[in-house]
């Protein structure tokens, strides 16, 4: 099965956004094998990790008055803020070949962001499990998951952001640490461009993104649209969980949207029909 690529974003609804991250790994549990890489932005967003505390690792008052959207997500992880300069990549994947673990996550699928740093010209390198470095910055970080029988991993590429909001809107290092000898470097970033010394566009990084994966899944790639089952999922977590005041601040266990899983039960089951 081919790698498909989705270009899908809603870049003044990062809530939406991020209800769609959820709903393509929904669809894809309920198929028998998907490869999907998502390349995406929100104009102006801090999203914040599912266990984390909002006030540990967010200013609010600057979110606020700086229209940064404040939304979270169903992965672990702390805080990183998104603007048009920073670049978001997803992967979702089903298949028996590939086996459903953490460790494989991080020391293979990871892989597919690291060639793309070379195909650029530079040296990156793993720290702290879920960081991509080079030359001594954090140019990435990432969450995973193994949620809903698939393979997720989703992170952010920092391309030509602005660092200024950025540490403004983020509380460097959060208030309550949760790792134990935790490198540095986890909070010293770095634009690319900046590293590079030029001026890298969205769509460089884009298709360095999709080479790399292509390379390390060994598929052939072709670029697609979302399925009406993504979005009808997507609108459904959109209105019931990520728009919702006590999902991003209250932190609201995922087990208790029991309304929503009904309904997305019922949806999945057209597609465990038809396979």
């Amino acid at each position: 099965m081919p790698l498909r690529i989705l270009f899908f974003e809603t870049l003044d609804n990062p809530h939406f956004n991020l209800a769609f991250e959820e709903a393509i790994a929904r669809v894809c549990s309920a198929k028998k094998e998907c490869f999907i890489l998502r390349i995406w932005r929100n104009r102006r967003a801090s999203v914040i990790g599912y266990f984390r505390n909002i006030e540990d690792e967010i200013n609010t008052k600057v979110a606020s008055s700086k229209g940064v959207a404040i939304v979270r997500r169903f992965t672990g992880g702390g805080a990183v803020f998104h603007d048009m300069g920073n670049i978001n990549y997803t992967l979702v994947v089903k298949h028996p070949k590939i086996p459903a673990s953490l460790d494989y996550i991080y020391g293979n699928l990871l892989g597919g962001i690291v060639e793309a740093l070379r195909n650029l010209g530079l040296t990156p390198e793993r720290r702290n499990i879920n960081d991509i470095v080079v030359d001594g910055w954090k140019v990435s970080g990432v969450a995973a998951s193994l949620r809903w029988n698939t393979i997720f991993l989703h992170g952010s590429l920092l391309v030509s952001t602005d660092l200024n909001l950025l540490r403004k809107v983020l509380i460097i290092p959060p208030r309550k640490q949760p790792y134990r000898n935790v490198d540095p470097v986890k909070y010293r970033v770095n634009n690319l461009s900046e590293i590079v010394g030029r001026r890298v566009s969205f769509w460089e990084i884009a298709n360095l993104i999709i080479d790399g994966y292509s390379k390390i899944l060994s598929q052939e790639s072709f670029i697609d649209k979302p399925e009406y089952l993504e979005l009808e999922i997507a609108e459904i977590l959109y209105e019931e969980r990520y728009s919702r005041f006590e999902w991003n601040f209250k932190r609201k266990s995922l087990l208790e949207f029991t309304s929503l899983e009904r309904k997305i039960s019922e949806i999945l089951k057209r597609i465990n029909r038809s396979n």
